[in-house]
């Protein structure tokens, strides 16, 4: 595509998913079956209204079945199936309708929660519309009024699979066959929080009240090195905290354990859920604010302010005798705050350092981290 968005300045190329690379594969194969004539470019609008113009690969014809690709390009967001080929295998029924099965490289889903029901190939609800809507528009070229079946195939995506979410998230043997709009826009992050809600309501389908949440890496080994819990139960909601909670509350968790660092949590007591830098930083604001509330001169307010790490922050409020304090401040602060949002789910938060280890925790948080140990 040769279409742009820009986003923090910078000018980015759009992609297009590997649900319309199968449909515009479909429809290619279909067209061949019906007509007999070659099909070397085929079009195909997305459901977002964008019309493709695509190139198609790989063409196999046979007495009662065509197969073809077309090659997925992701356009400037690094996504990992940018150069693949997504084939379609288009062949008579003799039963009604358009039946669609997912061949080699397709995952296959094992774990309820996703948008196919377990046992299914892992091509998604909008991808196979997409499918069904192509092949009848080709159908209505000819007098064939039988069916099809369409079989989707992605060689090499047992091994893509491996780089992406599909293992976690009970999708085994391939990837999937996504796409809600037809098109990648880069860097997206409704897919990442598309993929936290997709773990939650897995964990939540699987019998599971209590959700444990954990931003990132350094979470993830305080949890297990120091707070002895098991990794396996973690959910990683990245910067996007709040939508996390805001899921968690939706299907009706009982408890939510949040485990982060305070360079990310410190900024909850500023209302900000969302805690990538670009929507507001705030973390010295808060920290000096609170070392004001609790009676810190203006010296040291403005040291707290200057410094570039919530870790330099907090080792001048350590000499001065205000660290303490603050933590306690932010905690008040943090769980009012996170009470009101997670709404009757219970919520604790426990905030650490990488460099001196434990900070803080809401009120909560030792009774939620006692369900965790004693279900483990």
């Amino acid at each position: 595509m040769e279409e742009y968005i820009v986003k923090d300045g910078k000018k980015l190329r759009l992609g297009y998913t590997t649900g319309s690379c199968a449909a515009a594969a479909a429809k290619a194969a279909t067209y061949m079956l019906l007509t007999g004539a070659l099909k070397e470019r085929i079009s195909l609008t997305t459901p977002q209204g964008k019309t493709l113009d695509l190139d198609v690969l790989e063409i196999e014809t046979r007495k009662d079945s065509v197969s073809c690709a077309i090659k997925k390009d992701g356009g400037d967001d690094p996504d990992i199936t940018t150069g693949s080929l997504v084939f379609a295998e288009v062949k008579y029924s003799d039963e009604p309708g358009i039946k669609i099965l997912g061949g080699r490289g397709v995952g296959r889903v094992t774990k309820p929660g996703l948008d196919q029901p377990v046992g299914e190939a892992a091509i998604n609800s909008v991808p196979r519309k997409m499918i069904r809507e192509s092949v009848e528009e080709m159908k209505e070229l000819s007098d064939y009024e039988g069916g099809f079946t369409v079989t989707i195939s992605v060689p090499g995506g047992e091994e893509l699979a491996k780089k992406t979410f599909n293992p976690k998230l009970g999708i085994e043997g391939g990837i999937s066959i996504i796409g809600t709009t037809g098109i990648v826009e880069p860097m997206s992050e409704a897919a990442l929080v598309e993929t936290i809600k997709i773990e939650l309501r897995q964990k939540r389908m699987e019998g599971d009240d209590y959700v444990l949440l954990v931003p990132g890496n350094y979470g993830v080994d305080f949890t297990r090195d120091e707070l002895k819990l098991d990794v396996k139960r973690i959910i990683r909601t990245s910067n996007f905290i709040g939508d996390a909670i805001d899921t968690a509350r939706e299907l009706g968790f009982k408890g939510i354990l949040l485990v982060g660092h305070i360079g990310k949590l410190v900024k909850l007591a500023g209302g900000v859920w969302n805690t990538h830098s670009k929507y507001g930083d705030a973390r010295m604001e808060i920290l000096s604010s609170f070392a004001e509330d609790c009676g810190a001169p203006k010296d040291i307010i403005d040291s707290v302010m200057e410094c570039v790490t919530t870790d330099e922050a907090l080792r001048i409020l350590e000499e001065e005798g205000f660290k303490e304090a603050v933590l306690n401040k932010w905690a008040e602060v943090v769980d009012a705050l996170a009470t009101e949002k997670a709404g009757e789910t219970e919520i604790g938060i426990i905030t650490f350092s990488r460099v001196t280890g434990f900070l803080a925790k809401t009120r909560k948080a030792d009774e939620l981290l006692k369900i965790f140990r004693e279900q483990a």
